[in-house]
């Protein structure tokens, strides 16, 4: 039998600042522009695409350390070429940017993989959920009740039935604006709405508890960060005290990370980056450590890259479409997805994640 594949001849990496829509802040930092380090990897005549949020210190770290380790590569063999990568960052330390780098090439990867095969990647992964639940992301603590209203709009209007905002402004030092914000946008959402709220860690724990006894009457259904992620102790309590699900885990960039956060009892759905964690080859084995402590997944931003993994997680809950990466993804590339009805489809007419680069409109963002 003929033998589909080849090897990985080219790797291309470059980093791209696009600026907010607005001024944008959560609940302890904010920021004016997003950089995506956007990578591209051929062989046998196909073209692979991978990405991450982040510094643009992480293209030049795929040049330098990653290219080496990945050029010549089978193109079939992802998980060995990801181990590979792995190894190679030993001494620059694997959490954090570097893993950040691998998972952007690590997608390239499974997208020309995908391609040389003439596959969907959600179909050579294996579906388990053809439709993806997402939750609409954005509610700034920098917007004013207009441009808060106008988001909310949106994600009601293409009927997305749970929406998430952020709190704990100014490192929690804003609750009163941050409880009347929750409030209102109660009121906006109605009642058949799930309402989720995102601390990005800007509270301690106990304030954290008072602001959910505070909201009560809102029905949070999810409670984002309530304190540091790295604080296990801290999430562990709230969890205990609160109604709403604890989430966490966005920052895990290896699985020791998501056991530990598992083994603490501090969250009740973990949230996976396969844009940070390693890619979707370290997708898939943090979201099965997550089952073995009876837990589901939620992927966190980036949906289009999540888009076709997600699909494959049987241990799914659902995505996060984020303002600003749905702007950024849908601006890079075609073949972007609709979230009509709370649901991302994985398209089955298109090999790999199903997107075209648009390189001529992205090329005046390019800073490295």
């Amino acid at each position: 039998m003929a033998r589909a594949g080849g090897l990985v001849d080219t790797l291309q990496a470059g980093a791209y600042r696009v600026p907010t829509d607005a001024p944008e802040a959560d609940g302890t930092t904010s920021w004016d522009a997003t950089t995506v380090v956007l990578v591209q990897v051929r062989g046998a005549g196909a073209t692979g695409t991978g990405w991450t949020y982040a510094p643009a210190a992480a293209a030049g770290l795929v040049r330098e350390v990653l290219r080496p380790v990945v050029l010549g590569t089978d193109l079939l063999d992802v998980p060995g070429t990801s181990q590979a990568m792995v190894r190679a960052v030993r001494n620059a330390g694997r959490p954090g940017l570097a893993s950040y780098a691998i998972s952007a090439v690590d997608v390239a990867l499974w997208d020309l993989k995908a391609r040389v095969l003439d596959l969907p990647l959600h179909r050579l992964l294996g579906v388990v959920h053809p439709h993806v639940p997402v939750y609409g992301s954005g509610g700034f603590t920098s917007y004013d009740q207009g441009q808060l209203d106008h988001q909310l709009d949106g994600w009601l209007e293409q009927g997305i039935p749970r929406v998430k905002m952020k709190i704990g402004e100014s490192w929690g030092s804003r609750v009163t604006r941050d409880l009347e914000r929750i409030r209102h946008v109660r009121n906006v959402i109605g009642d058949d709405v799930e309402l989720f709220v995102d601390a990005n860690g800007g509270y301690s724990a106990k304030q954290a508890v008072r602001v959910a006894r505070a909201a009560q009457a809102c029905d949070v259904r999810w409670f984002e960060e309530p304190v540091s992620s790295d604080d296990h102790e801290g999430l562990r309590a709230v969890r205990a005290a609160v109604d709403a699900d604890v989430a966490a885990g966005e920052y895990g960039t290896d699985l020791y990370y998501f056991r530990r956060l598992c083994e603490a009892g501090a969250v009740d759905c973990l949230q996976v980056d396969a844009s940070r964690c390693g890619g979707v080859t370290e997708w898939l084995r943090a979201v099965a450590v997550a089952a073995s402590f009876g837990l589901e997944v939620s992927g966190h931003c980036a949906p289009h890259l999540h888009a076709a993994v997600a699909a494959a997680t049987p241990n799914l809950r659902h995505l996060e479409w984020f303002h600003d990466h749905v702007r950024i993804e849908s601006m890079f590339f075609d073949g972007t997805l609709d979230p009509a009805g709370g649901c991302l489809v994985p398209r089955d007419d298109a090999p790999g994640h199903g997107l075209t680069l648009r390189e001529p409109d992205v090329a005046p963002y390019r800073v490295a």
